[in-house]
């Protein structure tokens, strides 16, 4: 049934219709005119999307501030932060390690090359990026993500034929954490470029213990036989680059196995691209 549009400026009022009923009619206060009956899920999330929309429209106002000295600037983080905490630096072409002028290998990859054929990352693992990637994953920082994307986009560019997968947590991790924050980076990094990513296809069959601590022989058996590719799409990996995110690379264990992995289901070339890169 038509009904007649509502003057400017008349109150619009929901009451139930019936005893405790999922159903609301609302109604003119001016004019006393029934409009429609609508339910209560409706009218709860119409509501939520209207006050959604306003907090989204007034903080759109509000002014930005550095993620990292908290000063006025544009999103993400200021100039002058930017210049001290996040220049660009050479690194090693095999495992992102930051390397001296002239150095494109670093020792360690010249003695044993990784599993993986190249990395990259957009800045070591030390103040202020260790605080803010604690604040990402244990925190809900992912109101940093904006900010921590444009510099991984710095580091690296993937090709159009590229496919980007997340490093996998485990079950127990993502319920604990509530997300994968490789994936969020992930994600976002396809969109930007764009180019396809996957957060399905990489595997974590297992949980491995932190590995703060262990000798490098102990964490290469930790993490061993922990990821695996879905055996119902290796042909996917087939003949690929593969490019594999995460928010930082510490011991190369991880990557490693992965790169392995990735290998063995028939991967032409993995690379590895992280955030933050720990200093040998």
């Amino acid at each position: 049934t038509a009904h007649p549009s509502p003057k400017p400026g008349a109150a619009i009022r929901a009451t139930p219709l019936g005893h405790r009923s999922s159903v609301w009619v609302v109604r003119l206060a001016a004019s006393g005119k029934y409009i429609d009956a609508v339910s209560t899920s409706t009218l709860l999330k119409s509501t939520w999307q209207s006050a959604l929309g306003l907090v989204r429209a007034q903080a759109a106002q509000l002014p930005n501030q550095c993620a990292v000295c908290r000063s006025s600037s544009g999103p993400g983080f200021c100039g002058d932060c930017q210049a001290r905490f996040a220049a660009p630096r050479l690194r090693c072409v095999g495992c992102a390690v930051a390397v001296p002028t002239g150095v494109s290998r670093c020792g360690a990859c010249i003695r044993e090359a990784p599993a993986f054929d190249s990395a990259s990352a957009a800045v070591d693992y030390a103040f202020p990026w260790n605080t803010l990637l604690v604040r990402l994953k244990f925190h809900d920082g992912l109101d940093l993500l904006p900010a921590l994307i444009p510099l991984m986009q710095g580091a690296y560019t993937p090709g159009k034929n590229e496919l980007l997968l997340p490093v996998p947590l485990s079950k127990d991790r993502l319920r604990e954490r509530g997300f994968n924050q490789a994936w969020e980076l992930t994600r976002r990094l396809a969109q930007a470029e764009p180019v396809q990513a996957d957060p399905h296809l990489l595997l974590r069959v297992r949980d491995t213990p932190h590995q703060l601590g262990l000798t490098r022989k102990e964490r290469d058996m930790a993490v061993r036989g922990a990821f695996a590719v879905d055996a119902l799409r290796q042909e996917e990996i087939a003949g690929r680059h593969i490019t594999v995110v995460d928010d930082v690379m510490t011991t190369m264990a991880t990557a490693n196995e992965i790169a392995r992995v990735l290998k063995q289901a028939g991967a032409a070339h993995v690379h590895l691209w992280c955030f933050a890169r720990t200093p040998l």
